[in-house]
Formats: C-alpha cells, structure tokens, sequence
C-alpha cells in the first residue's frame, strides 16, 4: 500500500493480521525500480521477520489517505470487450483478438479519491477490473506460460469512462472516454501472485449507491491475464510499474439498465482477496 497526501505518500505493507507496516527503510516508493529489484519479496521477508516499524494508521480509508498501489506507472494500458455478456450490452460481438486501448497514465488515483465527472457529461460510467501490475520487463514473450513471471502482482480498477467521449465522438478511438482527471482509481493494495494465484476465478463486483450493478468472475474473461500479458509483450515493451486493466464484465450503465453517474453518487468496486474501493463521485470545473 502507499499511505499519505497527494504526492507524499509513504509505502506500506497490511500483513494478514491487519498490521500495517513502515516500509519506508526499504524503500523510497513503490514503483518501477522497486518492483524490478524483487522489493516485493523483500519487503514480505521485513514483514516476516517483524523487523519493520508497525503504523498505526487505518487501512480501510478513515484514517490517512490511501493512495494507489503504485506509484508513477508510466503506462496504463487496457483491454475492452474482454467478457463475451460486456461484449453483448455494448452491441458487440466478442472478439477473436485482443482489444487494445491506453489511458493517460495521470488518471490513476488512489481507491477512495474523488471521482469528477468532466464539464457537461453526461455519460460518466463505472467499470470494475482486475488490474495487473507489471514487476519485471516482457517483451516478445514465447508463450502465455511465461507471462505470470512478469508480474509483480493485482489490484482492483475502476476503469471509470465517458461514454459520448469514447463512442460518439470518438472518432474512431477509445482514449478520450478513458483519460479524464480521475478516472483510474487503483487499489487499496497491490497483492503478489504467490498470495493470490494467477489473477484467476476471482470474483470482482460493483455497486453504485449501494444496489448491485456488476457481479461476475475472472474465470469468464475471454482472455485471461497470461494470454493478456503474452499479446501485449508481442506489441509493446512492457515495464515495470506499467499498469494493465483486464476487462470489465456486464453491469454498466452503458447497458441502458441504469443511469450514468451523477454528483453525490457512491461508487465501490472489489475483487476477491484484493480489497474494496470506495469513491464518491463530484463535479469536475473547468
């Protein structure tokens, strides 16, 4: 976890007990150069061993700001269209192959930040997600067998998007409905595969004051997180600290079923064993 104001935040680590740990001996921030030179583990060893300051903030959000797992990535990068039911409310048909799109990486915000809705939107819309965080460069992976390697571990996204600026002006593009100020809340924590699995069969939902919107499982991506990280290294250079959302299942409101977010709405989004958000929505001022 990273705990404090914006921009000061302090790295830390919730053992299974609850305790908080100071992981500030260890190490400046949790992001690339940390994740890259095995922290993680380190830090786990520190926990372990009970040699690190305890802090006594709470880690649910009352206490000192909770900011996003990872500090600074310098790229988020995001599947669509990665549930077969998503795919259909959208009124499209699954795809045979990765879609790729980007948001600006200065949308990731820590879990129980505010969520502002840009000047005269409309179409604000919520997406919960199981994002992967990359821990050590992939390019050019042979197979899917040698993405989970990668990955320094998962976290819970919102991938908060605004539908006219993503669908009807588009102009061909995903990005604009994606790369508003705020729209990535990240976390509360950033959990290592060896203490989760392979990010599968997890279940992940949301709620938009407090009614159910989206209930379903990682088991039902149509790429899973190895195929996920396999495409992408065929494509790209991913580092470490890189962000991926996976996908978002059924639920939104760009299904028609519900409405769009508006100022005062309560956002939470949670997967299994990666903890809860919890965001309330404002208005964002020119």
């Amino acid at each position: 976890m990273r705990l404090g104001a914006v921009g000061s935040e302090r790295p830390a680590a919730l053992d299974d007990d609850g305790v908080l740990w100071d992981l500030s001996g260890l190490a400046v921030d949790i992001d690339g150069d940390f994740l890259s030179s095995g922290g993680l583990d380190a830090a786990a060893a520190a926990v372990a061993a009970g040699g690190l300051p305890v802090m006594d903030d709470p880690a649910d959000g009352s206490g000192l700001r909770v900011g996003s797992p990872i500090a600074r990535p310098q790229a988020v990068i995001c599947v669509g269209m990665n549930y077969a039911a998503h795919a259909a409310e959208s009124g499209s048909e699954p795809p045979t192959r990765t879609v790729i799109f980007f948001k600006h990486p200065n949308t990731v915000v820590g879990p129980f930040d505010e969520v502002l809705i840009p000047p005269g939107s409309a179409k604000t819309d919520w997406e919960v997600e199981l994002a992967v965080v990359i821990g050590t460069r992939a390019r050019y992976l042979g197979s899917p067998a040698e993405a989970l390697a990668h990955i320094a571990g998962f976290a819970v996204s919102n991938d908060v998007s605004e539908r006219e600026y993503q669908i009807e002006i588009s102009g061909g593009q995903w990005s604009k409905g994606k790369s508003s100020e705020t729209f990535n809340p990240l976390g509360p924590w950033l959990v290592r595969p060896s203490d989760i699995g392979d990010g599968s069969a997890l279940r992940l939902r949301s709620l938009v004051n407090g009614d159910p919107r989206q209930d379903s499982s990682t088991s039902d991506l149509i790429f899973d997180v190895a195929q996920v990280v396999f495409e992408l290294s065929q494509y790209m250079v991913l580092e470490p600290g890189d962000v991926i959302n996976t996908g978002t299942p059924q639920g939104v409101a760009l299904s028609g079923r519900f409405p769009y977010l508006r100022p005062g709405d309560v956002v939470e989004c949670e997967v299994e064993g990666l903890g809860r958000q919890r965001q309330v929505v404002g208005q964002g001022r020119s």
